[in-house]
């Protein structure tokens, strides 16, 4: 069978798709084989394993959505191979990347799209964990949410957000060169004992879920709790402890146990990985920072990060705020004001130098305190004026500290004045009067032509 160019498929990036170690490219991959890509992934996890985890970088950056599809060059005259395999002949790749664009034009429109939307746009035979990984990432920097609710009559605000992930052959690495801590090491010990579950003790137990079975809903949560440390080791170094993570990983898992439809024939860890993925980004960016920023601000600025490091490779030097504009299609102050509001802040005690003994406080100026100059002619300035009001009598003096305000810096009117006294106002007036008169007499007022000047 011939396969024509469709002029869709022009917008595929040149870049191919992530290529496995067995040289299978995702797209190659069934849900089937993924899920016993990911079964595998986790049984292969024994007790010696679990002690260990390598946090030497942050996890890498996603792949763009349409980079997990392979380029489709056109067809030899003598070939009908299809590009994705034997298994996919003929399956009308233009259509399946129309669907994609569909759904995130449709999610930009609404603000959200579900599950079942995704469901119906994208075959089963396309459906694999990277492409709901990298669809995930373009529905958040268009800033829409992915919710399992039905679409009639929903408040997104109050739907539950999915979030697709991928679980590789390196979710649970080496956790030797870690300092964890002896709860973190008892709790992935502990883990590390409960047996794994087949195909067949999933659907059971999840017939038993359905059926309001606690028993079923605790042993589907604890055969998966590995799934939880190899998604949460990916978010090490992003604000939060390691057992934080994994708390708010297991807190998603729980919703997705409740969530899981075993009928859609998917294995639940495929399903799971939304949900763990969910809380624990969720949870980052609520509580990662002392000042919190929006889920929507977050998002944008983590692709501003992306887009500056990317610029950063091809120019070899910073980029400017207009060039990350045009990457990000956005006007340049609007990147300055991101920028602004991604600086994290920092403690006025924060130890500075080699022995620590000094605050980073001690070294910032606080420019609304006056200058030492200042401060020393205030001073003496007051005192003058004590020495000046002490030839005054006490009405008087203290109708001239109410009026201009000498004590608290207050200044009063007559009428406050007057009422504190017991006189009228006019009375106040002129007690201010004699006394003004009295300080003006060239003996006093000469001492005061100094601060004048």
């Amino acid at each position: 069978m011939k396969k024509t160019k469709s002029k869709k498929e022009e917008i595929v990036p040149e870049e191919t798709s992530p290529i496995t170690e067995d040289g299978a490219s995702p797209m190659d991959m069934g849900p089937s084989a993924l899920d016993e890509a990911v079964s595998d992934d986790i049984s292969s996890v024994d007790e010696a394993d679990i002690d260990e985890i390598n946090l030497e970088e942050p996890p890498a950056e996603e792949p763009d959505l349409l980079a997990v599809i392979e380029p489709i060059d056109e067809p030899e005259e003598d070939s009908a191979v299809s590009p994705l395999g034997d298994d996919t002949e003929g399956a009308d790749y233009s259509a399946y990347i129309d669907n994609v664009r569909d759904l995130l034009h449709e999610g930009r429109e609404k603000g959200f799209v579900t599950y079942e939307d995704i469901e119906k746009r994208m075959p089963k035979d396309f459906l694999t964990a990277d492409i709901l990984d990298n669809l995930y990432m373009n529905l958040m920097e268009l800033g829409v949410d992915v919710l399992d609710e039905p679409k009639t009559k929903v408040d997104p605000s109050e739907g539950e957000a999915l979030v697709p992930t991928t679980v590789n052959n390196e979710d649970m690495g080496d956790l030797e060169d870690l300092p964890l801590s002896d709860p973190v090491r008892m709790y992935l010990r502990e883990i590390g004992k409960i047996p794994l579950l087949t195909s067949e003790d999933e659907v059971m137990l999840a017939k038993g879920v359905e059926a309001g079975d606690v028993a079923s809903k605790d042993a589907l949560v604890e055969a998966n709790l590995r799934l939880v440390v190899s998604i949460a080791k990916k978010y090490i170094g992003r604000g939060m402890l390691f057992l934080d993570l994994i708390q708010e990983g297991n807190l998603g898992l729980i919703r997705a146990v409740e969530k899981f439809d075993y009928h859609k024939g998917y294995k639940f860890s495929t399903y799971a990985t939304w949900w763990i993925r969910q809380a624990i980004t969720r949870a980052i960016a609520d509580q990662a920072r002392t000042i919190r920023i929006p889920v929507h601000m977050v998002e944008t600025i983590n692709k501003l990060i992306r887009v500056s490091r990317q610029l950063v490779q091809r120019l070899g030097r910073e980029p400017t705020a207009e060039e990350i504009a045009a990457g990000m299609e956005i006007p340049s102050d609007r990147v300055e004001e991101i920028q602004r509001i991604a600086q994290e802040p920092v403690s006025l005690e924060t130890p500075i130098g080699e022995e620590e003994d000094s605050q980073l406080g001690d070294f910032l100026e606080d420019k609304d305190l006056p200058s030492p100059e200042e401060a020393a002619a205030s001073q003496i300035l007051r005192e003058q004026l004590d020495e000046m009001l002490d030839d005054l009598t006490d009405r008087e003096r203290e109708v001239l500290r109410l009026r201009f305000g000498l004590e608290d810096g207050h200044a009063h009117t007559l009428e406050e004045v007057g009422r504190r006294f017991g006189v009228t106002r006019e009375r106040i007036r002129q007690i201010e009067a004699k006394a003004l008169r009295k300080l003006r007499h060239p003996s006093r007022s000469k001492k005061l032509k100094d601060f004048l000047e």
